[in-house]
């Protein structure tokens, strides 16, 4: 069996996969609302419920504690399936990690140091590390990278207009999502290698948002930066931001460092506009013109920055929307196309109302596809590759 792991700051996402000829999900789910209402909830690959349990308010769990019941249950319930090794999303990978990579104390050090890169991610993600080594000190773990698909960009995507001495400290674009960029790229080469091999915007729509510019599989540039504040609006976070306002809110209302952050992180996007909700379903079904502003100015920075993108890749020959907005949302995905018919985009109504495959019309300049991502079977497949490379097995 191998785990795989999303930690952050109030939940663990979890997966559970069966090893064979291709990894089965044997089991998924969460244990979420951590420190303040515990709640697990486990089910099987195909969705049935396995497992559930709340806790009173206030308890006492910690994410040690998460990670030990989580671990407890897998033991009792799934006992015939051993922990072959544990896969973890790891935010931030820094200029070094272009792929995944088995943990070690020097590692470890490594991604600690980046812990000001990405302050609201990878301590949790580090903190989930070092819970399972404490739990099972033997069984390997491996990071894998959100980072990494972008790695191999060229410098004039990374770079800020800024005095050298702060790009060699390490302020740059490095980019988010990458292991959905990365299962994306890899189930559209199967579906059709002749567009994977061409000009391809993917657009990972969900809570948190971003674009990525793809050719032949390759990040060429994409949408967060520095941060994953970065790029698109999302569900609480702002995206694109003139810097000075950052400065007018330090200087003119007073505001500290850490107010500012959880402004940009949690009162923002979808949420900050509509002030109704950061959930794009709510916002569909609500009749308030705040709800209709907020969609409004969601579509348009989507379709202006995937103008922009188009321009890195001198020309546009697919776009591909993933996540959940992205998957399950018709209507964005008509607006947001309605705005690019100068790149010659041409919807099928019928075929994007049910989410096929592919959306576009036989006369579409571009081809338009719906992919649905999973970043925890990336994960599955990445780990299972450094495992079965340390073991001298074939992957």
């Amino acid at each position: 069996m191998l785990l795989c792991l999303n930690a952050g700051s109030s939940s663990i996402k979890f997966s559970l996969y069966r090893v064979g000829a291709a990894a089965a999900l044997e089991a998924h789910g969460q244990l979420e609302g951590i420190g303040a209402h515990p709640h697990f909830l486990a089910k099987a690959g195909d969705g049935a419920t396995l497992a559930e349990r709340r806790w009173p308010e206030g308890a006492a769990l910690g994410h040690d504690g998460a990670l030990r019941m989580l671990m407890d249950w897998i033991a009792a319930e799934l006992a015939d399936g051993a922990l072959l090794a544990v896969g973890h999303r790891v935010v931030h990978g820094g200029t070094r990690f272009h792929a995944p990579a088995l943990v070690t104390p020097a590692l470890l050090d490594e991604l600690a140091a980046l812990s000001p890169l990405a302050p609201l991610h990878q301590p949790h993600n580090l903190a989930a590390i070092h819970a399972c080594q404490a739990i099972r000190p033997g069984l390997p773990q491996v990071a894998c990278f959100d980072t990494a698909f972008h790695r191999r960009q060229p410098d004039v995507a990374t770079r800020f207009a800024l005095p050298r001495a702060l790009t060699q400290a390490g302020v740059r674009r490095y980019g988010f999502h990458g292991l959905s960029y990365d299962y994306v790229s890899r189930q559209l080469r199967a579906l059709d290698p002749v567009l994977a091999a061409g000009r391809v915007i993917i657009a990972h729509l969900g809570n948190g948002a971003s674009l990525c510019a793809v050719r032949d599989g390759c990040s060429l540039d994409t949408t967060m930066g520095f941060t994953a504040l970065d790029g698109l609006m999302m569900g609480t976070r702002c995206g694109s931001l003139d810097p000075g306002v950052v400065l007018y809110l330090l200087r003119e209302k007073g505001m500290d460092p850490a107010a500012i952050e959880h402004l940009l992180y949690h009162e923002c996007g979808l949420l900050g506009v509509s002030g109704l909700s950061s959930d794009m379903r709510e916002l569909q079904a609500s009749d308030a013109p705040e709800a209709r502003e907020a969609i409004d100015l969601y579509v348009y920075r989507i379709a202006r920055d995937i103008g922009a993108l188009t321009s890195a890749l001198e020309g546009l020959d697919g776009l591909v929307f993933t996540a959940g907005i992205g998957e399950n949302a018709p209507s964005i995905r008509a607006a947001v196309c309605a705005r690019l018919g100068w790149l010659g985009v041409r919807l099928d109504p019928a075929a994007n109302a049910v989410g096929a495959p592919v959306i576009s019309a036989p006369d579409s300049g571009v081809a338009v596809r719906v992919i649905p991502t999973d970043e925890e079977r990336m994960i599955a497949e990445q780990t299972l590759a450094i495992v079965s490379k340390q073991q001298g097995e074939p992957a």
